[in-house]
């Protein structure tokens, strides 16, 4: 264990150099470049919200489009480190045979990469919130830290332990997408927590909503949950500790897996 995170640290600068080029790349000859990464969680934003208010007839339309607005942000970078995790060692699958690197490597790049998409929809997002609730910048910087530092290692862990999952088994390949996409419909972020009625233990057995919450929450109000974020953050710690050790031990057959 002491090694393996000793050898990711050693090679932070080129995870996070490789994953910046992947930003860079996935943009290149754009007019607007990274900015389509929050543009794009806008549009979302502004023609959901609009749906609600004008055929479902919200109340209170601008708290409900802050709520809508972080809840989708957040979930976006969820989605997209959960479902691209399965065939994570598959795509990097030359690497994996040719070189003797450790394949913490990829899993840092991916999450280096899903770190830096998040950041720059998340701030943008924020920004364009602020026209409704004007404190959101203010409680961002002053009580969002520690939920937002929960989110980075449950991005990291996660998605690992899916990777490995989907190394053994490829039947993930097609069934988390499905899995995301009906968590997604039961998660309360569209509404409120508190329209589940009698349902509402599965928000709090949802491990996507209890991470997404806290963030929202302080955003929103400016009470940082010491309670709520001390214990994600020794799960996320418990977490990050048996993922990288199923890494380790998957190590030496992982080329014969993929």
């Amino acid at each position: 264990m002491k090694r393996t995170l000793h050898e990711a640290w050693g090679l932070r600068r080129v995870w996070w150099f490789t994953a910046t080029a992947r930003t860079k790349a996935r943009f290149v000859r754009t007019v607007l470049g990274s900015f389509w990464l929050g543009l794009s969680n806008l549009f979302s934003i502004a023609v959901l919200a609009s749906v609600y208010r004008y055929v479902f007839k919200v109340e209170n339309f601008s708290e409900y489009v802050v709520l809508l607005g972080l809840g989708l942000v957040i979930w976006n970078s969820i989605s997209a480190a959960v479902t691209g995790a399965p065939n994570l060692f598959e795509y990097n699958q030359s690497h994996v045979h040719n070189t003797n690197l450790n394949p913490i490597f990829y899993s840092l790049e991916e999450w280096a990469f899903q770190m830096q998409t998040f950041v720059q929809s998340f701030l943008m997002v924020v920004v364009a919130l602020s026209y409704f609730q004007q404190t959101l910048l203010l409680h961002l910087l002053v009580s969002g830290w520690l939920p937002i530092l929960n989110l980075f290692l449950f991005l990291f862990w996660f998605p690992l332990l899916v990777c490995l999952l989907g190394a053994h088994f490829r039947d993930l390949y097609q069934l988390v997408p499905i899995v995301m996409q009906l968590v997604f419909l039961l998660s309360p972020i569209l509404y409120k927590k508190e329209n589940l009625g009698p349902s509402v233990w599965i928000a709090n057995f949802n491990p996507f909503y209890r991470v997404l919450s806290p963030i929202r929450h302080t955003l929103m109000t400016g009470e940082l949950q010491w309670g709520v974020g001390l214990i994600l953050l020794l799960v996320n710690a418990f977490g990050v500790w048996y993922s990288v050790r199923r890494l380790n031990h998957d190590r030496a057959n992982l080329p014969f897996l993929i």
